[in-house]
């Protein structure tokens, strides 16, 4: 049976947007290489790659840092040049924090792309009169260019976005609201996403279906108590048959 509404997750849900950051830094900090010498950038690159980890798993960081990501990604890359600095390696010029934190963000800009099938999918479901949301966080001029660019807009009967409507997900209101706009409830939506925290557990404790896009193919971390309703690999597992 076919779910009365839908909410669909943006980033890495139905573009590939900012997966695999690890690889990114990896090919940012060779673009760099030579500036960074004596340091090998594959160093900096763990450098900054633990950076991320710690700043992004602390929840009020992460908030304050998807609003502004710039910013973020600035503070990421200086405290893995201060980090590396306390190891007894020479720091880098102080220059190449900006540069390469604004280098990052070009470099995600420029591969990002849209899944396949993403656009028949949404197609299919909003064609048989499913209600769909794309909720999302992030701040709304970003978010807004990709839905422009990934010509998304049309496609949703409501569309959320953490810096325009001042709370996201994991927040509750975050699903109640868009539940509300499409006027829906729990038991009738399905949430569809990659975080498992934003896209799994936070609508399960509010009853919604929560299908996990599980796009790289990596499984649930071991351990996890997480348990998605349902796993994809693809979206276009989403439709029947």
């Amino acid at each position: 049976m076919l779910p009365r509404a839908i909410l669909f997750d943006m980033d890495d849900t139905l573009i590939s947007a900012y997966a695999q950051p690890e690889k990114a830094w990896q090919e940012i900090t060779r673009e760099f290489a030579d500036a960074l010498h004596p340091l090998p950038h594959d160093v900096v690159a763990d450098a900054i790659t633990v950076a991320a980890d710690a700043f992004w798993s602390d929840e009020e960081r992460h908030r304050q840092g998807r609003l502004q990501l710039t910013d973020a990604r600035s503070g990421i890359v200086a405290e893995a040049f201060a980090a590396l600095a306390s190891a007894g390696h020479r720091p880098p010029p102080a220059d190449l924090t900006q540069r390469m934190a604004h280098r990052y963000g070009t470099y995600r800009e420029e591969k990002m792309y849209l899944f396949d099938g993403a656009h028949d999918v949404v197609d299919w479901f909003r064609d048989r009169g499913v209600r769909l949301a794309l909720v999302t966080n992030g701040t709304g001029e970003a978010q807004r260019a990709k839905i422009e660019r990934f010509d998304l807009g049309h496609r949703f009967h409501h569309i959320q976005i953490e810096g325009e409507h001042g709370f996201g997900k994991p927040d509750e209101r975050a699903y109640r609201h868009a539940m509300s706009v499409l006027g829906v409830g729990p038991h009738e939506t399905w949430m569809v996403g990659d975080n498992l925290e934003w896209e799994v557990v936070a609508p399960q404790r509010i009853g919604i279906h929560a299908i996990w896009h599980d796009a790289l193919g990596r499984g649930l971390p071991a351990g996890s108590p997480v348990k998605p309703d349902r796993i994809i690999r693809s979206l276009t597992e989403l439709l029947p048959g």
